[in-house]
């Protein structure tokens, strides 16, 4: 499709002119222009320039977005979007004071989950999905990791990537899947958690591999879940088979993991609620993206990631919703930006780059998205605001007017 934007009041560009990530004091370079216009031609920006001496080739169509804020469409790279049920009673004991654990020992927790979606079927994960993500696209989302980890069996785990697969195939979102076997021990294997891991390194990640069913395996390194050899063991087992590892990260202790996946590699860790100056350094001495889930520390009136001192030792931030059922159900980025402005002491400027651009490159496609610029895949989103400072200034609130994917303009 080719479009015509123009009178745009703030074209917020983030551009990066070739750079991979922002890191540091340019995470707050915008790189933002007023009275602009905006030329898609074939899904790709050819044109960007100044409204009134840009013109539309003839026969194009034209959105006169009259004064408004123009952004890169949000890149969420880091959620739990297929699954089954719903865990609104753990929500409840958490407000009684009941802890994580002792969730989990009255069968609540991941497991909980586990249990409603190995009963579901596919038709029914991918409903509910497709329902999910097109909220999140009427949010200002354009692009979605979505992860496996709710079914723990191979049958199971194989049946969510094939749902992510054609959820990939059919919607407009661009979705990025990631394997995530490693995210609990199930049931069956609570007295030989090593059979479980020797399942997935044996079966799940050759048959993944071979199906091309995940593009990244990410493993929750936490004490009492995966510890530091089982991370290792599944992290050298993935990449020999071509797979990307990520990391769930220093969410409840710090004991390595943040460093183990700059060791290896891992294109980002994310949580990082307890990483500390060893993480940080080990951080500044990688390509290492580090991810902040600052819903999850709202939802669980948990500490959150020491983002402030991450961005200023210049390692790359992103920004994600990490959406699941039971500790963080929230998919708005708007609300994420308000809660890294508040609370993790990062300005307007940084969330917005940490939401777009970074966590582009925490999928490895900071290429092709994430930012404004010419030759790059034309998602772009219109807000009914002024000014960019805005949409995390007024929360609680979608600020979306028109989203365009892919050079299309959607209609919700």
């Amino acid at each position: 499709m080719n479009l015509f934007i123009n009178n745009i009041g703030q074209l917020v560009t983030v551009a990066s002119y070739g750079k991979r990530v922002k890191t540091g004091s340019d995470m707050r370079e915008l790189h933002m222009s007023s009275n602009a216009a905006l030329l898609i031609q074939n899904g790709i920006i050819t044109a960007i320039g100044k409204n009134g001496e840009l013109a539309p080739p003839s026969d194009i169509d034209i959105i006169d977005a009259e004064g408004r804020v123009v952004l890169p469409g949000f890149v969420d790279s880091h959620t739990h979007t297929v699954f089954a049920g719903s865990r609104e009673n753990e929500f409840a004991m958490r407000a009684e004071g009941k802890t994580y654990q002792q969730i989990a020992e009255a069968g609540g927790g991941i497991l909980s989950t586990m249990r409603a979606t190995r009963e579901a079927t596919k038709h029914d994960l991918y409903k509910f999905a497709d329902r999910r993500l097109n909220d999140m696209m009427r949010s200002g989302t354009t692009t979605v990791e979505i992860k496996s980890g709710y079914g723990l069996s191979p049958d199971t785990e194989v049946k969510i990537l094939e749902v992510i697969s054609d959820l990939k195939r059919d919607h407009y979102a661009t979705i990025v899947a990631t394997f995530l076997g490693a995210h609990a021990f199930p049931p069956e294997s609570k007295d030989d958690k090593q059979s479980y891991i020797n399942r997935i390194c044996d079966y799940m990640l050759p048959y993944i591999a071979e199906k091309k069913l995940a593009t990244f395996v990410d493993i929750f390194c936490e004490l009492g879940y995966f510890d530091l050899k089982a991370t290792e063991q599944i992290i050298l087992e993935s990449k020999r088979h071509g797979l990307i590892p990520k990391l769930h990260a220093d969410q409840l202790n710090a004991f390595g993991a943040v460093e183990l996946g700059a060791k290896h590699k891992a294109i980002s860790v994310d949580h990082l609620e307890k990483t500390n100056e060893h993480g940080i350094t080990a951080l500044k001495n990688s390509e290492t993206i580090a991810t902040v889930l600052p819903g999850c520390s709202l939802f669980l009136n948990h500490p959150y990631a020491p983002a402030r001192s991450i961005i200023d030792a210049g390692i790359p931030l992103a920004i994600a919703t990490d959406f699941n059922p039971g500790t963080q159900m929230c998919y708005s980025m708007q609300m994420m930006m308000t809660l890294a402005c508040t609370q993790m002491k990062m300005t307007p400027e940084e969330a917005i780059t940490a939401s777009t651009l970074n966590g582009a490159a925490a999928l490895g496609l900071s290429n092709e998205i994430g930012s404004i610029e010419i030759g790059k895949q034309a998602d772009v989103v219109l807000y009914n605001v002024h000014d960019y400072k805005y949409i995390p200034y007024h929360y609680g609130v979608n600020h979306v007017w028109k989203v365009v994917k892919n050079g299309v303009l959607l209609d919700f």
